[in-house]
């Protein structure tokens, strides 16, 4: 016969006891959720383990030990994450073009930008919570401060990472895109086979009234192959002819013998500035009435008419960069290699006719190779007392050529914020955003070839920029011909 022990009273006030890792029955099973608190060693065992799950997998403590609704929301960020950044990374190694064009879409910046600053929030509400289910009090004493200081650290590390991708990298660039880039009009289509674009350097420096234009190239981007042809025209270059547009209207013969000495201007390209704008009543806005809404002046608009003359081909953009900044672009990016022909003097020039270099300049650029500060570059594109305006525009497009060297995708990354601020504060354009992913894919292309130059001067092209000749127009748009459509190798019977 069985004998049934009867149960053991339990004292009056006493507690049940907690579930133990050794004991049977379903709870042992979870000893995350259901642990023996009254083990220091487990809780603090535990701690551990939470503390590296909410680092590595956010959400993963809380569907463990915790709320699993909120744990399943970050488990789904987390993953969404995850996956959105793998295939990031895919596209980047498989068509990187594809990435580079998607982050000039301000629309993606800012969506890119939302989503990093609410996965930020979210791990650290989830690093709050896993602090709470942790249960620091039950744990180790001497364990308490690492579990702590390593769940901040962690938090800190992962969500400052999201908050500064978000703050300092995509904000300045969704803020600089949406400044420089603020035309909307829809692109227009190459003109045969190129984009030609009219870059302007001005400098208000140095004791100047006005801004004139000193630098004056016009770079012509084939649009199937990405190959670079700069061409430089003369400051000084006299009575251009004008395309089809007010300023052929007003003067079809060039500025020859509409000159006004005493408004400060002659018949040079460089003085378009002020025969349009700083001497007009009107600022040039009866020449140019539609200039400002699309996001450009008169005076850039003259001097692209006369560019249009000069080369007999279609310039639809422009981009103007003020010398007086132009520092803080080469700074940005790093500083630019530059090996220098000859020595150079920086300072003003000489306070008399005759003075020796020596004994004005504030400083001077040795000759050979130099890796220039953006104070450095400056003097390098100013520098003309000692040389020739022809050499000038040389060390102008050498530095141009540098710079484009320069803005390799990791190099502007490293510096991203000090670009886009200077960008923002030096370069005005009517480039149209909606051409940024078109021009991103060609400068990659353009990164892999030499830059072609071609220089207007009697040097270059055999011109007199003094006194062109109806001839020397010719000669001028046969030569940029030539240069933009280079004549294909007949095969020989060999090959």
């Amino acid at each position: 016969m069985s004998v049934t022990t009867p149960p053991r009273a339990r004292p009056s006030g006493s507690t049940p006891a907690a579930p133990s890792l050794s004991s049977a029955g379903a709870l042992d099973e979870r000893p995350i959720r259901h642990p023996n608190t009254r083990s220091p060693q487990v809780m603090t065992r535990r701690a551990w383990w939470l503390v590296a799950l909410n680092f590595l997998l956010p959400g993963s403590a809380q569907v463990l030990a915790g709320n699993k609704r909120l744990g399943r929301i970050g488990l789904g960020a987390t993953i969404a994450v995850w996956l959105l950044a793998i295939a990031a990374l895919g596209t980047f190694l498989v068509a990187p073009t594809v990435i580079y064009s998607l982050f000039t879409l301000g629309w993606v910046l800012l969506l890119v930008q939302v989503l990093l600053l609410a996965y930020a929030v979210l791990w650290v509400v989830l690093t709050i919570d896993t602090l709470r289910l942790v249960r620091l009090v039950r744990t180790r004493p001497r364990a308490r401060a690492g579990i702590a200081i390593l769940a901040i650290a962690g938090t800190v590390l992962a969500s400052g990472t999201a908050v500064y991708g978000a703050q300092q990298l995509l904000g300045p660039a969704r803020e600089a895109l949406g400044s420089i880039f603020a035309n909307t009009a829809p692109p227009v289509p190459p003109s045969n086979g190129y984009y030609n674009f009219l870059l302007l350097g001005a400098d208000s420096g140095l004791g100047r009234d006005s801004m004139r234009f000193d630098s004056i190239s016009v770079v012509s981007v084939n649009a199937t192959s990405g190959a670079v042809t700069i061409t430089g025209i003369p400051r000084d270059l006299q009575n251009v002819p004008f395309s089809d547009g007010p300023m052929k209207e007003r003067y079809p013969d060039g500025l020859e013998g509409h000159a006004s000495r005493t408004c400060g201007w002659a018949a040079g390209i460089n003085q378009l500035m002020n025969a349009v704008e700083t001497c007009q009543p009107d600022r040039g806005a009866g020449i140019y009435p539609d200039a400002a809404a699309n996001h450009s002046t008169p005076a850039v608009e003259a001097t692209r008419d006369a560019a249009e003359g000069v080369m007999g081909i279609e310039i639809p953009y422009y981009v103007f960069v003020d010398m007086k900044g132009f520092a803080d672009i080469v700074d940005a990016l790093g500083g630019v290699d530059i090996t220098v022909q000859e020595r150079l003097p920086e300072g003003g020039g000489p306070s008399y006719e005759g003075q020796s270099a020596e004994d004005w300049a504030s400083g001077w650029i040795e000759a050979g190779p130099q890796h220039m500060d953006g104070d450095t570059a400056q003097w390098y594109a100013r520098s003309r007392y000692t040389t020739s305006d022809w050499d000038r525009m040389r060390r102008q497009r050498e530095l141009q050529q540098a710079i484009l060297a320069q803005a390799n995708p990791t190099n502007v990354l490293s510096h991203f914020n000090e670009i886009a601020a200077a960008g923002e504060d030096l370069v005005q354009t009517d480039i149209p955003a909606s051409l940024l992913s078109f021009l991103v894919d060609i400068a990659l292309k353009s990164k892999e070839q030499p830059v072609q130059t071609l220089e207007l001067t009697p040097q270059g092209a055999g011109i007199n920029p003094d006194k062109p000749s109806a001839d020397d127009w010719v000669r001028i748009r046969e030569l940029v011909d030539a240069a933009l459509y280079p004549p294909t190798p007949t095969p020989t019977p060999d090959s």
